[in-house]
């Protein structure tokens, strides 16, 4: 018996190679396999209890509002308690969508610069410019939990209650602003907490900047309207209002600032969106990273 045998080491026998003989999906496959396994990162899915806390309690945030209207809808009879209209939902559960931007960004890009996962991705067929997409495409779904989700399920309630739109076509004319708003109010917030999230290597940086951002914009646009009595359009300074404000005139409402026009208000919610993403295209583009 040899000498490594009485030690117990291990002996490569035979060396050799096979080639890979499955299927080869590309950069789309590649894509796909980063949007989900992001989304399946953000939400816990895999992981510990402690990392499915915060999405949990901010997807709760956002149904809870949903469950009691329809709840009410149920069972106290028609005409009684009125729900609030499909725009008006969402001031109830602006806390939640803030939040769940704040948290969702930085998990999705921070953590891949930090525990190289970044290098690793960029070793496979994705480029940094379809890494990106498929990042955003991760943060854009996740959002659509607590932007889209909660609408649909107060118009199912409605609907079933029967105070919902009147005919099919009425009905689908509804759901596809719902759709809309939604992908409005994702876009503005992916953008912005995307951006964010590439200025810093520190997730709780990240999330603390997107939410000091939304919550300080509003602050400043209202003492410039109202202290300095300056011009009505410096509200679409306010990143916390108006991608919100954008679902009222989806919807045709005239929405919380009247006084704004429905083009400015589309405009600046384009320009947020672009530039946030310019911001994310210029950081990554200049990021050296070590293979």
């Amino acid at each position: 018996m040899s000498e490594s045998s009485e030690r117990g080491d291990a002996q490569i026998s035979t060396r050799g190679f096979q080639r890979y003989d499955g299927e080869r999906s590309g950069v789309a496959g590649a894509v796909r396999s980063v949007t989900w396994q992001s989304v399946r990162a953000t939400l816990g899915l895999g992981r510990g209890a402690k990392n499915k806390i915060f999405p949990i309690i901010s997807v709760a945030i956002a149904y809870v509002p949903a469950i009691v209207f329809i709840g009410l809808a149920v069972l106290i009879p028609s005409g009684i308690v009125d729900g609030p209209t499909y725009p008006e939902y969402y001031g109830f559960v602006t806390s939640a969508i803030v939040l769940f931007a704040a948290l969702v960004a930085p998990e999705v890009l921070v953590s891949d610069r930090r525990n190289g996962m970044l290098a690793l991705y960029l070793s496979t067929p994705l480029h940094r410019g379809t890494y990106l997409v498929s990042k955003m495409l991760a943060v854009a779904a996740t959002l659509g939990l607590v932007t889209l989700g909660p609408p649909v399920l107060v118009l199912l309630g409605y609907t079933f209650d029967g105070s919902g739109p009147d005919g099919f076509g009425n009905w689908m004319i509804v759901l596809l602003r719902i759709v809309l708003s939604g992908v409005a109010v994702s876009a503005a917030l992916t953008s912005i907490s995307m951006a964010a999230s590439c200025l810093t290597d520190r997730r709780a940086f990240a999330a603390i900047g997107v939410v000091l951002l939304v919550l300080a914009s509003p602050i400043l646009a209202s003492a410039l309207v109202e202290g300095a009595e300056m011009s009505e359009n410096w509200r679409l300074i306010d990143v916390f209002s108006m991608p919100f404000e954008l679902v009222f005139r989806i919807f045709g409402d005239p929405g919380n600032f009247p006084a704004v026009s429905t083009q400015a208000v589309v405009a600046v919610n384009v320009a947020w969106t672009v530039g946030g993403l310019a911001v994310v295209a210029w950081r990554y583009s200049r990021l050296v990273i070590a293979r």
